[in-house]
């Protein structure tokens, strides 16, 4: 799970709300959260903000289940380092990393992540872009010891996933993303887990959680939930949060542009429109009750 930065009226870093989301994944049962990446709008942070922040989400999300990955990449390779050590001092279960903005060269990424993957003992996500191949991340799992998840969302996931497991033995926990549009034919294909944003994380878990307990028709029904909702609300967003009482009314979070996603046309155009909380909350309350974990 990908957790929003929560901004102030005054567009400060709103620590509360980070450390609510946490709390909110560790009530609903959410195996991990991840802090800051793509949709946390990572590169308008400023290093104090990443800094703390990262003591708020160790700290939010202690006395559950839900593990804390941190985020750290940095233009500036010498930060990478300062968030990889900081991360393994707190007691984070692991570190994620986007690759560097504009290098593409296979060897390049090669030596950037065995140099990310010495930094620490932490457990390494690395979190893939276009054109990172399968034979890359097969070199980076034969040669980086601490690589062994990855959150995949080059070229296709649905294609690559089968030759990624059977190339490292399954011993590479593919991850998804891209709004998670994909959930259950991702765990029919095997995906080790999945990475949506906090919104409606708890029901993502709950549909994965049954899955895995072999009660697929009730993990079917759950995603469906998720589906039918998207029809009526951007079940991705912050205002989610909002109608669900993590968030303050009026809540604004720091955002950076992302690739469209499979159907996310289709959520830009909600029925009760995209920041209309209340009535995020009504169909939240007649429909998805029953789903809710948090």
């Amino acid at each position: 799970t990908i957790a929003f930065t929560p901004v102030t009226s005054d567009d400060k870093v709103d620590f509360d709300g980070l450390a609510a989301q946490g709390a909110f994944c560790r009530k609903g049962g959410v195996h991990g959260i991840a802090w800051p990446q793509i949709a946390s709008g990572w590169k308008s942070l400023s290093e104090a903000d990443r800094t703390h922040g990262a003591e708020v989400m160790v700290s939010a999300a202690k006395g559950g289940r839900t593990a804390v990955v941190l985020g750290v990449q940095s233009p500036d390779f010498a930060a990478v380092e300062r968030y990889a050590k900081q991360a393994e001092r707190l007691g984070a279960d692991a570190i994620i990393c986007i690759p560097p903005e504009g290098v593409t060269d296979p060897g390049a990424l090669l030596d950037y992540y065995q140099k990310v993957g010495r930094m620490t003992a932490l457990p390494l996500f690395i979190q893939t872009m276009d054109p990172m191949s399968v034979d890359l991340l097969v070199k980076m799992f034969e040669t980086i010891p601490t690589f062994r998840h990855v959150k995949d969302e080059a070229g296709e996931p649905l294609e690559r996933v089968t030759e990624l497991r059977r190339r490292t033995n399954d011993q590479l926990s593919v991850f998804s993303g891209r709004g998670v549009q994909t959930q259950i034919t991702e765990l029919e294909l095997g995906f080790k887990g999945q990475c949506p944003t906090v919104s409606l994380a708890d029901v993502f878990a709950a549909a994965f959680d049954l899955f895995q307990a072999g009660r697929k028709q009730e993990a079917f029904n759950h995603f469906g939930a998720i589906m039918a909702a998207g029809s009526m609300f951007s079940t991705g967003s912050a205002d989610v949060l909002i109608a669900r009482g993590v968030f303050k009314p009026g809540t604004r979070t720091r955002s950076m542009s992302m690739a469209p996603s499979p159907g996310s046309a289709a959520r830009r155009r909600p029925f009760f429109g995209a920041r209309d909380p209340a009535a995020i909350s009504l169909v939240l309350k007649q429909y998805l009750g029953p789903y809710l974990r948090a």
